[in-house]
């Protein structure tokens, strides 16, 4: 595999006033500024974050480098060029590197035998996911795979949104169904008789809210359900 000289670039600092929105060191590495790459870096910037981009692709980090704390243009399937970057003093790194299954392994490899503590990598199938879990990495994300999953449930069901987490559970926007209108949440039941809790409602014209046991849900309510993912879907299917 071919090795790519690095250059550091320095992009933009963080507005005055902005306040951190994580606390601890907020720097993080982002390897691969490819759509995922990029959108993620950008956001961790909106968010406060100092945010390192890498990549092969001068044009890609060129094209983004304004953006960002700082950029380079770096191979780090190389070891010595991570260190180089000082991406082993970082608490957080992100391998968002798409189609090069093999440059995926080996940075996050690289990431591993750095002892970043917290390491994320994009996964563009289930096999290579389960490579990454293998090999020690502490989060692997599908994106494509998991945005499949959501955007199935939003066009089969009466769900407005959808998110799944581990363990088989779930968090569903989704119109109020009959079955939980004209009564507060205590007396209507819905935890005890369908295994659900509604834990935000939102009215027209109004803004989400919690939801407690004497909140009395209306018809063409918005509420904010969780609980275990065929209890949520089911849920949500009587609406």
């Amino acid at each position: 595999m071919a090795k790519y000289p690095h250059s550091l670039r320095r992009g933009r600092k963080r507005p005055a006033g902005r306040q951190p929105r994580h606390t601890g060191d907020q720097r993080v590495a982002v390897i691969g500024l490819g759509r995922f790459g990029s959108s993620l870096a950008n956001e961790l910037m909106r968010r406060g974050w100092d945010v390192l981009g890498i990549d092969t692709d001068a044009r890609l980090v060129q094209k983004y480098s304004d953006g960002l704390t700082h950029s380079a243009v770096a191979d780090c399937t190389d070891p010595e060029v991570l260190h180089q970057l000082g991406v082993h003093d970082f608490t957080s790194a992100v391998v968002g590197i798409g189609t090069d299954i093999e440059a995926s392994i080996l940075v996050s490899s690289n990431l591993l035998d750095a002892e970043v503590p917290n390491i994320w990598a994009k996964a563009i199938s289930r096999q290579h996911g389960q490579i990454l879990e293998r090999l020690g990495i502490h989060h692997v994300v599908l994106p494509e795979h998991e945005m499949g999953e959501r955007v199935a449930h939003l066009v089969t069901g009466r769900m407005l949104d959808f998110i799944e987490f581990d363990d088989d559970y779930a968090l569903v926007k989704t119109v109020a169904p009959d079955v939980a209108t004209g009564l507060s949440l205590g007396r209507s039941q819905v935890r005890s008789r369908y295994g659900v809790t509604v834990v935000g409602i939102k009215r027209p014209g109004e803004d989400f809210t919690y939801a407690t046991a004497d909140t009395i849900v209306e018809k063409g309510d918005v509420i904010v359900v969780t609980g275990k993912t065929r209890a949520v879907e089911s849920f949500a299917d009587l609406s």
